[in-house]
């Protein structure tokens, strides 16, 4: 449950890498997947968040990331209870994970270009109330009309006060977890 945690974490940061368009202007993204997986040698735990709406300016490389942490679905419900529970993500008093930040390497993009092009986020992603800076990587595909935006990348859950030193969850779930996070955007309007 704690990995589950960890993965959400992760998965907020990665969404945040995640949005770029061949259009100029802002890009929304209401087709976002956020997934967050932990490994131990007791158990997996996964799960994933098709909630998360994202926003990204082709103009000036801002990125922003809204992820709804109730949004969070695993295959077993009490892995679910958990995660939302106060001693891990405490979802009712933090409700959404946040990652704003700026695409670095704008000017290497091109919108108006089919193709697959690197893309470097840094900014401030923020889960249950704690911020951290973050630098992730990801790839933009421009097809068409159609952006789509993919990154992995490792959330260490302690750095957002989670963080279990004893008991069960400190064996069952990963102290990193890693998140996943493909999107597909739009100009705003679209």
């Amino acid at each position: 449950m704690k990995k589950s945690v960890l993965l959400s974490v992760a998965a907020i940061f990665f969404v945040t890498v995640a949005g770029f368009a061949q259009v100029s202007g802002k890009l929304v993204s209401t087709k976002t997947q956020v997934k967050f997986f932990s490994t131990t040698p007791a158990e997996n735990i996964e799960a994933n968040n098709t909630a998360t709406v994202s926003t990204i300016n082709t103009e000036t490389g801002d990125v922003v990331f809204s992820v709804p942490m109730q949004s969070f679905e695993f295959e077993k419900s009490l892995m679910q209870k958990h995660f939302n529970q106060d001693k891990f993500l405490d979802t009712k008093t933090h409700p959404k994970a946040k990652l704003t930040g700026k695409i670095t390497n704008i000017s290497e993009i091109n919108f108006a270009k089919d193709g697959t092009y690197n893309a470097v986020v840094e900014g401030e992603l923020t889960i249950k109330g704690k911020t951290q800076k973050i630098r992730e990587k990801g790839t933009l595909t421009v097809k068409g009309n159609a952006i789509e935006v993919n990154s992995v990348f490792d959330v260490t859950l302690a750095e957002y006060g989670v963080a279990f030193e004893d008991g069960k969850p400190s064996t069952n779930i990963a102290k990193t977890v890693e998140i996943t996070i493909k999107a597909e955007y739009e100009p705003q309007g679209a």
